[in-house]
C-alpha cells in the first residue's frame, strides 16, 4: 500500500442511503430548493429553455385564416459546481452508530442548504457565471409600517414582468417583521391566531423558512418572486467520504484526526441554479 494511504477507513460504516437521506434533509432544510423546479442535471451542464414572450391567440371568421404566433425563445447553461463541507467527530461517536448517524444527518444538510440559500440570495459571490443570484434584483423595503404596501409593490413589480408571485423565501428576521405588522387597530395582518406564531401565506404565496436567505450586509430578509421561473439541479445526489488519519485546516486551526482521536466526514454535492431574474424581488429592511 503506498504511504500516505488511509489503512482504517473500514472503522466506519455509514449506511448507503445515507446520501440519499442527507439530500431530503437538505431539499426540507433550504426554502430555495422547496420552492423551484427541480431538473436532472448532468455533469457536463444542460441547456434551460427560456419563454421570452408569450404566443397570442386571435379571435378569427369561421373559415378565416388561423394566426401563427411564435414565442420568444432563448437559453441558458446550467453548470454544476461543487458545493463541499467537512465535519470532524471525537471517535466516541464510534461506540454509538445510531447516534454518529443522527448527527450527520442533522449537521451536514443543514450547512450545505444554508450555504446555497446564501448564495441564491447573493449574500455569498456565485461559484461561477453559469449560476444565478438574486443580487441585483429589485428590491422592495419592507419595514413597518410600510409592510403591507411593499408586499403589495413587488406583486406588482414581479407581474409587469410577466410574472406572478407565489412563493416568498423568508429567513427568520423577515418572519418577524411580517409577525409585527398589523392594521389600524393593533390586529397581526399575516397570522391567523397569535399563538400560532406563523406566516404561511402572504398575498397568497407560500412562505419557506431558512437561515440562510438572511443577507446581513444588504439587508435582505427575504425573496419574493415567481419561482416557476427558478429552477435547480444536482449532480449524483451527495456524495459521503471520511478519514479517520488526515490533516485538517480549519482557518489558523489544524486539526490532525489521527494524533486527537478524532474522524471526519466530507459531504459535496454537485449543484447549479438557474432563474430569471427579473421575475423576483428582495424584501429588504431598513438598518
Amino acid at each position: 500500500m503506498a504511504i500516505g494511504t488511509p489503512t482504517n477507513r473500514s472503522n466506519i460504516t455509514l449506511p448507503a442511503e445515507m446520501g440519499r437521506e442527507i439530500l431530503e434533509k437538505m431539499q426540507t432544510e433550504s426554502a430555495v430548493m422547496q420552492l423551484a423546479r427541480k431538473i436532472e442535471l448532468p455533469g457536463r451542464g444542460v441547456e434551460i429553455p427560456v419563454v421570452t414572450a408569450d404566443p397570442e391567440a386571435a379571435w378569427v371568421a369561421e373559415t378565416g385564416v388561423k394566426p401563427v404566433s411564435n414565442p420568444g425563445l432563448t437559453s441558458k447553461l446550467m453548470s454544476a459546481y461543487k458545493l463541499a463541507v467537512i465535519v470532524p467527530f471525537s471517535n466516541e461517536f464510534r461506540r454509538d452508530a445510531a447516534g454518529l448517524y443522527d448527527e450527520l444527518v442533522r449537521r451536514l444538510p443543514r450547512a450545505l442548504a444554508q450555504k446555497f440559500d446564501a448564495t441564491v440570495v447573493g449574500a455569498v459571490q456565485a461559484p461561477g457565471s453559469n449560476f444565478d443570484t438574486f443580487a441585483a434584483a429589485t428590491a422592495q423595503n419592507i419595514s413597518n409600517p410600510n409592510t403591507y404596501s411593499s408586499l403589495v409593490a413587488a406583486d406588482a413589480d414581479i407581474a409587469s414582468n410577466g410574472g406572478m408571485m407565489n412563493g416568498i423565501a423568508l429567513s427568520p428576521q423577515g418572519k418577524s417583521v411580517l409577525l409585527g405588522a398589523v392594521d389600524g387597530d393593533s390586529r397581526p395582518l399575516f397570522i391567523n391566531n397569535v399563538s400560532e406564531g406563523a406566516v404561511p401565506i402572504v398575498l397568497g404565496a407560500q412562505t419557506v423558512l431558512s437561515k440562510g436567505i438572511y443577507d446581513g450586509t444588504n439587508n435582505v430578509v427575504g425573496i419574493a418572486g415567481d419561482w416557476s421561473q427558478a429552477m435547480y439541479g444536482t449532480v449524483e445526489g451527495i456524495r459521503l467520504d471520511y478519514s479517520s488519519d488526515a490533516t485538517l485546516t480549519s482557518g489558523n486551526d489544524t486539526i490532525n484526526l489521527f494524533q486527537q482521536n478524532m474522524f471526519a466526514v466530507r459531504a459535496e454535492i454537485e449543484i447549479g441554479f438557474r432563474a430569471d431574474v427579473d421575475c423576483f424581488n428582495r424584501l429588504t429592511v431598513t438598518p
